[in-house]
């Protein structure tokens, strides 16, 4: 019976993420055609500053090509074949309307800001069903998800600087955006770090037959660790802000003065030259830890919801893949240097859809361990599922996810390793991965192309794969995943 009712809930959430995906798709279109109802003025003006902002951005060079070495002399060049693969896809899109067209960079904040507005209600809503006494959740897990409540009210300032500043988004001034991002980087690390601790303290007290919460962490049994860790990482993150402001900076002064950019006289390579708004290494490590961060703090939940019993703790890996999605379609925006505007509303749509999926998540873990919403909540009453206090033995459910997926078990993989060596192999991992975006993309075409199609496509393939493979997790326990 258990069973059925767990195979139940996987097939709703293949549902609804099939409905997310379409309803995706609708939001794309619907905007983008909403706004081809603008006077022929107004788009020629857009097309205005599309060009001028090309021409202020991206100065090309002649492109230079090398016959195969002898080597690979019966492969395909790599060069070529990428620029069929960026052909082809042109070819394609060529027939259809370009979205960015109908919607300027402003447009898209406006849009944006709704979305962004309303999803923080439902976040706060998360992080009190989280944080019910019933559920003992991990005390630094709960401080990670608030500080994300942090970055929100610290960005407001930043952002609203660059545009009284320099008269630009956030995104496009580097110093200012990476300070910013590197409290969502602080959010994700310390909760990464309060479930491995916790996962760490409770498989122990299983192994051994010992009480619960007997040899659990402080940072699972207080909020001071952790808090005093966010106060610390947060100052050192206004100071990467501060400093730079007292210094006089300027639109692209580059984030931590780019000291781990290659020095620009010798970055001579490729096909085509940064524009002014490129992002720094820094900043793009930033943006990657951010994601492998998450993901591993969703394979924490997944090992959460093993150790203790319950598998509804699965359900919030689930409802975080949106949130994962927002941050997809954030790193995409910059891939191709912030020149695809949609995608501003488009990841604040997202972030809207995921924390109210998350919320829910929450309220299903509190319900399934016994809490009653007070007379002040009764209206969530309608929300009640009889099969949340189905609970597990521990050592039964354990099996379902032993092996190893991809980037979200990297907890599992470094299991072994102290929190420094684990932070200090993440990190290196986010900087090579960082080196080869920033300068591998500027052998590529289509980074400078921005087209919108591709776009989604990036955003589209990873969020559905990962996706499926919980679901396959879900259904195979040998399945092992692609990566």
């Amino acid at each position: 019976m258990e069973k059925m009712v767990l195979k139940q809930l996987h097939h709703s959430a293949q549902r609804l993420m099939l409905v997310l995906v379409v309803a995706l798709i609708l939001f794309v279109s619907v905007k983008s055609f909403s706004f081809s109802t603008t006077s022929s003025s107004s788009i020629s003006n857009i097309h205005g500053r599309n060009r001028s902002l090309g021409t202020n951005h991206f100065r090309s060079i002649e492109k230079s090509k090398q016959s195969a070495s002898s080597l690979f002399l019966f492969l395909p060049d790599p060069a070529e074949a990428l620029s069929a693969a960026s052909n082809s896809i042109r070819g394609i899109a060529s027939n259809l309307p370009h979205p960015s067209v109908y919607m300027s960079n402003k447009e898209a904040e406006n849009f944006a800001g709704p979305f962004f507005g309303l999803s923080l209600f439902p976040y706060i809503a998360f992080i009190y069903f989280l944080n019910v006494k019933e559920n003992d959740t991990p005390k630094g897990v709960t401080v990670g998800f608030a500080t994300c409540l942090l970055f929100v009210f610290l960005t407001i300032p930043a952002a609203i600087a660059a545009q009284v500043l320099y008269g630009v988004s956030l995104a496009d001034s580097d110093w200012l955006h990476g300070s910013a991002e590197s409290l969502l980087t602080i959010t994700n690390l310390i909760t990464v770090l309060a479930f491995r601790q916790a996962l760490e303290g409770k498989e122990k007290e299983l192994e051994n037959d010992l009480p619960s919460g007997s040899i659990m962490p402080p940072s699972s049994t207080s909020y001071r660790p952790m808090t005093t860790l966010v106060v610390g990482l947060s100052s050192l993150a206004v100071l990467t802000a501060l400093v730079p402001a007292l210094a006089g900076a300027d639109i692209h002064t580059p984030y931590l003065n780019g000291f781990m950019d290659l020095p620009p006289q010798i970055v001579t390579f490729g096909s085509h030259v940064e524009p002014a708004n490129a992002l720094t290494v820094a900043t793009w490590i930033i943006h990657i830890s951010s994601l492998i961060e998450f993901l591993v703090a969703m394979g924490f939940a997944w090992r959460w919801a093993d150790v203790v019993g319950n598998p509804t703790w699965k359900g919030l890996t689930w409802a975080l893949i949106p949130l994962h999605s927002s941050g997809i379609t954030a790193c995409t925006y910059h891939l191709f240097y912030n020149r695809i505007p949609f995608l501003v509303p488009l990841q604040a749509f997202l972030t809207c859809v995921g924390n109210i999926t998350a919320a829910y998540a929450g309220f299903r873990i509190a319900k399934s361990n016994g809490w009653t919403p007070p007379p002040s909540l009764s209206f969530l009453k309608f929300l009640d599922d009889e099969h949340l206090s189905t609970m597990k033995p521990a050592n039964e459910i354990r099996k379902e996810s032993d092996s190893l997926v991809g980037f979200e078990d990297l907890g599992d993989a470094l299991a072994n390793d102290t929190d420094v060596s684990f932070l200090f192999k993440l990190f290196a991992g986010c900087a090579i991965a960082s080196y080869t975006i920033k300068y591998g993309e500027l052998f590529l075409d289509f980074p400078f192309e921005a087209n919108p199609y591709l776009a989604l496509y990036i955003i589209l393939m990873p969020s559905l794969l990962n996706a499926f493979k919980w679901y396959k997790r879900s259904q195979d326990p040998s399945f092992e995943g692609w990566f």
